[in-house]
């Protein structure tokens, strides 16, 4: 067997040709179909997407939490090949987009033709991410102190940032809000056909001090996947292909897993969401820098990690979030429209894979809610926990 690409992998350039999802929907709302074969739909549609038979894919990567291992999904797909298999360590979503860097990395050197991104979360299925269960090593270090779910750990160092910043409870109702507003155009979106105005955000129950319910992401099921391949094969598609101009992964100095399992950053990173490094590596790779972003979609899992996000990714200088986030910038029309699908408050949680797809839309000129003339797309993958990723990608 010889590998599809072997004599000059590095004129090869990764481009995104193919998104595909399942239907989301609250948790739950798929305890009839089994996790895998939501998996394998989106797949499928993915391929569709691409214009290409789902067999012929031949590489497969995701990350932290997935169940199904790639070998399942080979032959799930009845495709004849598996050429590589990459996992990205770590929970939640911060390994999102180190996925899709793998995935370029593979197809970029060689190694397989056709590299498929996917993530299936059923929570109805198996455990509730928003409610306390045991975690191996993170437990230990703060269970005992309360910290008994995600909400807790992250409402810390966002607590912090606030005093820091001068950030205050208006910025995360308009930040929510916002995502609300998006997802009332997106009929894939599960909140959609339920607007959010100031008294609803401001009367819903506290979680964690200081987000509210309305902070919090959704609790969904659904699957996504993403199709990367070589320039060189995604020209021949005759579908609008994406090109991946920036992929890292990164975390700072003492951070280990992070708000979710350690408390331990310097001071000057505490109240960040630890992705400085990540953005000075993205822009370096793009040869662009954070003025250069027409959209973005930031990850979402609490409202407060976008305004972190927004100074990690030198969009916002120190102190300047919240007349930033108060002029209106994130709406659709302002200077910088974050999440114009809904993100993972509105639309749907699936680790943030779909917040990349979302990505893909925007850079195709295909997306419900379009952005004019977008050039590049900055997309973020995690928020107060251990390793970061993010991409850039550019216009089709």
């Amino acid at each position: 067997m010889s590998f599809p690409v072997h004599d000059l992998p590095r004129r090869l350039q990764p481009c995104i040709v193919g998104v595909g999802e399942t239907r989301y929907t609250r948790r739950g709302g798929h305890n009839d179909t089994p996790e895998l074969k939501l998996c394998l739909q989106a797949i499928h549609a993915a391929a569709a997407d691409a214009g290409i038979h789902a067999g012929e894919i031949d590489g497969f990567a995701s990350f932290g939490f997935e169940r199904h291992e790639p070998a399942v999904v080979q032959t799930a797909l009845a495709a004849p090949l598996l050429r590589y298999a990459s996992i990205v360590w770590g929970g939640g979503g911060g390994g999102c987009s180190g996925a899709v860097m793998l995935a370029a990395m593979a197809v970029a050197t060689g190694q397989c033709r056709y590299a498929v991104v996917y993530r299936s979360i059923c929570q109805g299925q198996h455990e509730r991410y928003g409610q306390f269960r045991e975690r191996p090593l993170w437990g230990s270090y703060i269970a005992p102190y309360g910290l008994m779910s995600p909400g807790m750990m992250v409402a810390l160092g966002y607590r912090r940032f606030m005093e820091e910043s001068g950030s205050t409870a208006e910025d995360l109702c308009e930040v929510a809000m916002n995502s609300r507003a998006n997802a009332q155009h997106n009929p894939r979106a599960v909140m959609k056909g339920k607007p959010l105005n100031r008294e609803g955000y401001f009367g819903a129950r506290m979680v964690a001090d200081p987000f509210r319910l309305n902070d919090c992401c959704l609790e969904t099921d659904g699957a996504c996947a993403i199709i990367v391949a070589p320039r060189e094969v995604a020209e021949k598609l005759q579908r609008p292909s994406v090109p991946i101009l920036g992929a890292a992964m990164a975390s700072g100095p003492r951070w280990s897993l992070g708000p979710m399992g350690s408390h331990n950053m310097p001071l000057e990173d505490y109240a960040t969401i630890n992705s400085r490094e990540v953005a000075k590596a993205i822009y370096e790779q793009a040869g662009i820098g954070p003025g250069d972003i027409d959209v973005a979609q930031i990850y979402d899992a609490f409202t407060g990690l976008i305004p972190m996000a927004l100074e990690d990714y030198g969009i916002c200088g120190k102190g300047e979030t919240s007349a930033f986030i108060q002029s209106g910038a994130l709406r659709q029309g302002g200077r910088l429209p974050i999440n114009t699908a809904g993100g993972l408050h509105s639309e749907a949680y699936l680790h943030g894979l779909n917040l990349i797809i979302e990505g893909v839309r925007q850079a195709r000129g295909e997306a419900v809610l379009q952005v004019p003339n977008v050039r590049h797309c900055l997309v973020t993958s995690g928020g107060g926990t251990g390793q970061k990723s993010a991409l850039v990608l550019g216009g089709a």
